[in-house]
């Protein structure tokens, strides 16, 4: 079990305050030009020749060959909880390889030790990372006439907020040592920024990629057509997020997930909770989705996950993530963030279990890792394919 942790500790998101002096975000800020749409506007539907032909991105339920992961190195971020969150790894890796095979990265200095901690179920390989969030640094990874192919995004740290020099090379040296093509994207984003059905919705917040700090110069139409191109994607449902709050400015994997084409988890407060910008930002993509269909004209259902109560979680920390909504979807089972709220917990892992109910859904013990601003699916980032024996 982790220890609690210090609320002094720069975490992922409090980096954003220390690195740029930012104070509180505003909801929907925009940093589309003139004649763009507001936030929160469906766009229109394309036709087949919009997306790229034979291109698409899959949906994460789909089956996966491999979980890559990341083992954290940086000790100028966790300083002394580095063993822990290392714990919190460890565990994640250790409870997916129990249903399909897990690649955990690891400098070559911290091979062996990170090797001992996740046991012999994990295969971990020598390379050059920085932290532990794979799903932003690892390629988007897409399918064209039954191959894979490897999308980089030119992660830059979430906007140039941290250095990340190492986890910046990820793509290409990860890519080199599989064999997967490699396509360099022309926007810069992370995986964590992107949720689809596996039919041609893309759902993303704009405060995490139209902003200048990843795509300076593009607007919103830009970017939209781009992703189009990109990924194979055939309507992106855009929501506001929150701009310059979390280090992420608000990915939406903590925020809205997929479960099937048309329904939709998304996250909601505790009861009783004061709103604040991101409850602000749940209620606006709630508004927009209630209004939106997806790529097939479907009307989506959306359905409620809410948070725990903050007075019962076992885990501290002011940029502590509370979201069930970071959860991930592995070969056979769901992983979901145990947070030591019991009623809370097991309302949610109910939930998951009615919408994924041939898969099991095991809840891990994250506090470290949802101290430092992520979860569950932060740190894992799946690659399609016939799973490896």
């Amino acid at each position: 079990m982790s220890l609690p942790v210090p609320l002094t500790r720069p975490s992922r998101r409090s980096a954003l305050r220390a690195f740029t002096g930012i104070g509180a975000a505003v909801l929907g800020a925009s940093a589309c030009g003139p004649g763009d749409k507001l936030a929160g506007a469906a766009s229109i539907a394309g036709d087949e020749d919009t997306a790229a032909k034979g291109l698409r991105l899959g949906a994460e339920w789909e089956s996966h060959a491999r979980t890559f992961m990341s083992w954290p190195a940086r000790e100028s971020v966790w300083e002394e909880d580095l063993p822990y969150v290392r714990e919190d790894i460890a565990r994640v890796a250790r409870a997916i390889a129990q249903c399909e095979y897990v690649v955990m990265m690891a400098r070559p200095d911290q091979l062996s030790a990170a090797q001992k901690a996740c046991g012999r179920d994990v295969e971990v390989i020598p390379l050059a990372v920085d932290d532990l969030w794979a799903r932003d640094t690892v390629p988007v990874f897409v399918e064209q006439d039954g191959d894979v192919i490897g999308i980089d995004f030119n992660f830059n740290g979430w906007g140039n907020k941290q250095e990340h020099t190492n986890d910046g090379r990820v793509g290409r040296a990860l890519l080199s040592k599989y064999d997967i093509p490699r396509r360099k994207a022309s926007l810069v984003s992370e995986g964590g920024s992107f949720e689809t059905d596996g039919e041609g919705t893309l759902l993303i917040t704009e405060s995490s990629i139209v902003n200048d700090n990843r795509n300076r110069g593009r607007n919103r139409d830009q970017i939209e057509a781009e992703l189009k191109r990109t990924l194979g994607i055939k309507k992106v449902i855009w929501l506001a997020g929150v701009r310059g709050q979390d280090i992420t400015d608000a990915h939406v994997d903590s925020l809205v997930r997929f479960t099937a084409p048309g329904v939709v988890l998304l996250d909601s407060a505790f009861p009783g909770m004061p709103a604040d910008s991101w409850s602000r930002a749940a209620d606006q993509a709630r508004s927009v989705l209630s209004e939106a269909t997806d790529a097939r004209g479907r009307p989506f259902e959306i359905i409620d996950l809410p948070q725990p109560d903050l007075d019962r979680i076992t885990g501290e920390g002011d940029d502590f993530v509370s979201t069930y909504a970071n959860f991930y979807v592995a070969n056979d089972s769901v992983f979901m963030p145990k947070f030591g709220d019991r009623k809370a917990d097991n309302h949610a892992r109910s939930i998951l279990q009615e919408h994924f109910p041939k898969r099991d859904i095991v809840p891990v013990q994250i506090d470290t890792i949802a101290s430092g601003g992520g979860g569950i699916h932060c740190s894992t980032h799946d690659q399609p394919g016939k799973p490896v024996d």
